[in-house]
């Protein structure tokens, strides 16, 4: 099974989310695409009962964007599974430590409140990568990502197999011309 975990104020139906469910589904691999709530500690433990479950019958490997890669990190982590992250955020409390109030959500336009407490929740899943966790990572960061610096990623997972793009942006652009190299990745050729 193959969870993709979206990123901040998204939902699990947005484009990288319909893209892999689309390949999945054709290509008959199990796949889920969350929404997950804003509450990082509600989000995560969520994603752990998925992964507990989901692993009872069949391998699981996650797909994490942004603050999803972040998510991933730490599940992949303590689970020991393969990960691949596109553009992650792996200091989410840093960037959105920045954000309080009222943010509004991709994917309908609702609104909810960002507090410093749901900062502190991301700060408490904060993860060391030894390297033997870093192999089981492939990190796919573009340069022109206008959100995020994709050197802190780079940084942080230099044992991890990297593929640094030119140009791009946040959202990836052209994330399809990488779907064989992710699913060869997680052993689902």
């Amino acid at each position: 099974m193959i969870i993709y975990i979206h990123g901040f104020a998204s939902s699990g139906f947005g484009t990288k989310a319909r893209f892999f469910r689309d390949l999945c589904q054709r290509k008959n691999i199990p796949f889920m695409a969350p929404s997950l709530p804003w509450i990082p500690e509600l989000a995560i433990g969520n994603l752990a009962d998925l992964i507990q479950y989901a692993r009872r019958h069949e391998p699981v490997h996650l797909i994490g964007s942004s603050l999803g890669g972040y998510y991933g990190l730490h599940l992949a982590h303590r689970f020991e599974l393969r990960l691949t992250l596109i553009n992650p955020s792996v200091q989410p409390a840093l960037t959105l430590g920045q954000l309080t109030g009222q943010v509004a959500h991709f994917h309908d336009g609702s609104h909810f409140e960002w507090t410093p407490d749901h900062t502190r929740q991301l700060d408490e899943l904060a993860i060391t990568p030894e390297p033997s966790m870093q192999k089981r990572c492939l990190l796919l960061v573009q340069s022109g990502d206008e959100t995020l610096d994709y050197r802190e990623a780079v940084n942080f997972l230099p044992r991890a197999r990297q593929v640094v793009e030119s140009g791009g942006d946040h959202g990836f652009q052209g994330i399809e011309r990488h779907a064989d190299r992710i699913l060869d990745f997680f052993g689902r050729t």
